[in-house]
């Protein structure tokens, strides 16, 4: 096992800060990390893609699973067995040729299998499928005591670690349930929308029929334009969809990206910074003007369909040095006018924000901290520079507040204590499990200590 000490962010680069990081190449390894704790404590890591404070330790023990990473055989029910530490993208390099995908795919595959359980992630078929932990048969967790249980689904431990952030102890290890595919290409139908109203009924209209869904969301547009954007849709393309060139069709990459390197050969490195209002006003321009009025069975490699920002340069230099927050919120169906002025509010502040995915999501996830409930997701980035954003955000979380909605916490790097107990009403039960399962705090994390959890 390799030990260090290291200065650690989340994925947004924000509030950098040091703990000592363990590399366990097995779950006796890991388990005596757990043991030795230090009086800080310690918090699992995968690939470091959350945004926030979630899996840091200030003056602490990081648990870098990212060794950990096994994947067993798919048996004829289509049941996989693997590490916590397996990254959804190779996962999906394993089983795809098989005939099979992971059961929740988000928009990047740099997540583990324990990161998606932690997050209890939701995908683009939320409201057929559910998130993440919605398909898991059984989950082997490493508790305060140092030793190694199977928790089941239905049971209160594993609904408190579903979207529990790793403080319920560490997963070491998942049983998933699999989706069977025929082919390894999407069918994709795209849209432009003039406004918000104009891309909600485009959502609403199509009901379920391609499962996967999410829009790209202009929120530089003001006027009539306001919450303009792109529609993107599609559904699992079967046999008789293939062209006759399909099976020469490379679903992956030959060579994937680095993280931080561009993928495009001679390409320089972004500038830092350079993302203001007028280049961020530009690009989506440039973004709207250059898509599809309408489009529809456009065939795409699954990879490029749900993955498809894994294969571009590294944009977080653009958001200069402070770095960038990710601000996802969801508010219930009926509640659209809450989503129209925070768009609103958004475009009149002209915050340069190029990034915006707004989703559609069905019934709650039983996990008691799970983000996703029946409403519209929107999620975006913004400089963290960005001067009174902190207010900005304190006055948008209100809102959503108000509304019966909520932040997502495995993303959030800045909300206050109070507001997350307005936004989740089983957080009490949460807190109470926790204090009986792990009375001394041995999982810990900046998040955990800012928000009370």
């Amino acid at each position: 096992m390799s030990v260090d000490t290291v200065s650690l962010t989340g994925w947004g680069r924000t509030a950098p800060t040091t703990a000592v990081r363990f590399r366990p190449r097995g779950y006796e390894e890991a388990a005596a990390v757990v043991r030795g704790r230090g009086p800080r404590g310690v918090i699992a890591r995968g690939l470091g893609r959350s945004p926030g404070d979630a899996a840091q330790n200030a003056g602490g023990s990081v648990l870098d699973l990212s060794g950990l990473a096994r994947i067993g055989g798919v048996d004829a029910a289509g049941v996989v067995r693997c590490d916590a530490g397996v990254s959804l993208e190779r996962l999906l390099r394993v089983l795809l040729p098989l005939g099979w995908l992971p059961p929740v795919l988000p928009g990047t595959g740099r997540v583990t299998v324990g990161g998606a359980i932690g997050s209890d992630l939701p995908g683009l078929d939320h409201r057929r499928a559910g998130s993440f932990a919605r398909h898991v048969s059984a989950l082997e967790l490493l508790t305060a005591d140092g030793e190694v249980r199977t928790v089941l689904p239905g049971t209160a431990l594993f609904d408190a670690t579903a979207g529990g952030l790793g403080l319920t102890g560490v997963v070491l290890g998942a049983t998933l349930r699999l989706r069977r595919v025929s082919t390894g290409l999407m069918a994709v139908s795209t849209e432009r929308a003039g406004d918000l109203d104009d891309l909600l009924a485009r959502f609403t209209a199509g009901g379920d029929r391609l499962p996967y869904a999410s829009a790209w969301v202009d929120l530089m547009a003001r006027g009539r334009a306001t919450g303009r954007g792109i529609l993107t849709r599609g559904e699992h393309a079967t046999p008789d969809m293939r062209p006759a060139h399909a099976g020469r069709t490379r679903l992956f990459p030959r060579s994937g990206a680095a993280p931080g390197r561009s993928p495009f050969p001679g390409l320089p490195p972004l500038p830092d910074g350079l993302l203001g209002p007028a280049a961020a006003a530009l690009c989506n321009e440039v973004r709207y003007r250059g898509s599809p009025r309408a489009r529809t069975g456009e065939l795409r490699p699954v990879p490029a369909f749900f993955h498809a920002s894994d294969a571009l340069p590294d944009v977080r230099p653009l958001y200069g040095r402070g770095g960038l927050v990710r601000y996802r919120f969801t508010v219930g169906y009926g509640q659209e006018e809450t989503l129209h002025r925070v768009v609103r509010r958004i475009a009149a502040r002209r915050s340069p924000a190029v990034r915006a995915v707004l989703q559609r999501f069905g019934a709650a996830d039983p996990g008691l901290l799970s983000f996703a409930a029946p409403g519209w997701s929107l999620e975006l980035d913004l400089p963290a520079a960005l001067p009174g954003l902190g207010r900005f955000l304190d006055g948008v979380d209100e809102e959503v507040a108000a509304a019966g909605g909520r932040v997502c916490l495995a993303q959030d790097s800045r909300m206050r204590p109070e507001t997350a107990a307005a936004m989740y009403p089983r957080l009490a039960e949460f807190r109470e499990l926790r204090a009986r399962l792990d009375p001394a705090g041995a999982f810990r994390s900046d998040l955990s200590r800012r928000l009370g959890l």
